[in-house]
Parts: structure tokens; C-alpha cells; sequence
């Protein structure tokens, strides 16, 4: 039993109150002057919070005056190779936006369903970027995610 005079600096360890939480970027929260990470994040770290990194895309490619400019400045590969090795040609970058104001809840058995529309602070706005390149053969629709895969001649920049 804890007394009246603990001041609860120390660490009850995962379990206690539920689990630790993760931080939101790369940063390491409520870490004290003394416990800096001075490390450098591992090569698998930089695919970490990749969604909060498209949705930066996103908004600066939307309002970019010269779209081609951002896409170099952003490390967007004109000319790529996929994993098996073939040669990839930027063809375009597509956009779509999409709005959720409505809301579907199957009923019990799948048979039919419930519809809803949602209030205005539960509809969500979600963007969508593709790239799509030309492998030789045929335009390949490539996400955020899966372009940042894609290895770039070192002369491409």
C-alpha cells in the first residue's frame, strides 16, 4: 500500500495503468536533460511515421507553383529501379482526396446493414498520392510508401 508520502517519481513498469506510450515522431518523449539518445535512427527508422511525412507531402505538393521542383526537392526519383531491377520512368503524380460523411455498420449475420451520416466533427478528409511510373511495358501505380522504396540512380537528383 502506498503512503501519503510518496511522490510517485518512480517507474511502476509496463501494466501499471496500462501500457507505455509511443512516441508520435521520432522524438523520445519526457525523456529528462540527462537522457538525450544521441544515437542516429536505424535504417528501419526512417520509414517510421512515414503517414505523418506523406500528409506533409501532400499539403506541400498541393500548394507548390512548380510541381517539378518540389518533387526533386522532396528526393522524388524521375528515374527508379525496382526490386527486380527494372527501370522506372516518372510519369506523373496523382492526387485524390476523398471525404468520409457517412457510415455503414453490418448487421449481425452480414445479411444487411445500418447506415449512418456523420456529424461534421466526425467526418474525416483523407489524401492520396500515387506515382506513377513506366516500367517499358506498362504505367505502374506506385503509393508514398512503396515509391520511397524505389532506388535512384545517384545522377538523378
Amino acid at each position: 500500500m502506498h503512503g501519503s508520502h510518496d511522490d510517485h517519481s518512480h517507474s511502476h513498469g509496463v501494466g501499471h495503468n496500462g501500457a507505455p506510450a509511443k512516441a508520435a515522431q521520432w522524438q523520445t518523449p519526457h525523456l529528462h536533460d540527462h537522457q538525450h539518445d544521441h544515437e542516429h535512427p536505424a535504417t528501419n527508422d526512417e520509414l517510421k511515421d512515414l503517414d505523418l511525412v506523406e500528409k506533409a507531402f501532400c499539403e506541400g505538393f498541393a500548394a507548390a507553383s512548380d510541381p517539378t521542383s518540389f518533387l526533386r526537392l522532396a528526393g522524388v526519383p524521375f528515374t527508379a529501379t525496382n526490386s527486380e531491377g527494372k527501370t522506372l520512368h516518372l510519369l506523373r503524380v496523382e492526387h485524390n482526396a476523398a471525404t468520409d460523411v457517412g457510415n455503414i455498420t453490418p448487421h449481425l449475420g452480414g445479411g444487411s446493414f445500418r447506415y449512418a451520416p456523420l456529424p461534421t466533427r466526425l467526418a474525416s478528409r483523407r489524401s492520396e498520392f500515387h506515382f506513377v511510373y513506366f516500367d517499358g511495358v506498362a504505367a505502374i501505380r506506385f503509393s508514398y510508401a512503396e515509391m520511397k522504396k524505389l532506388e535512384a540512380p545517384t545522377s538523378d537528383v
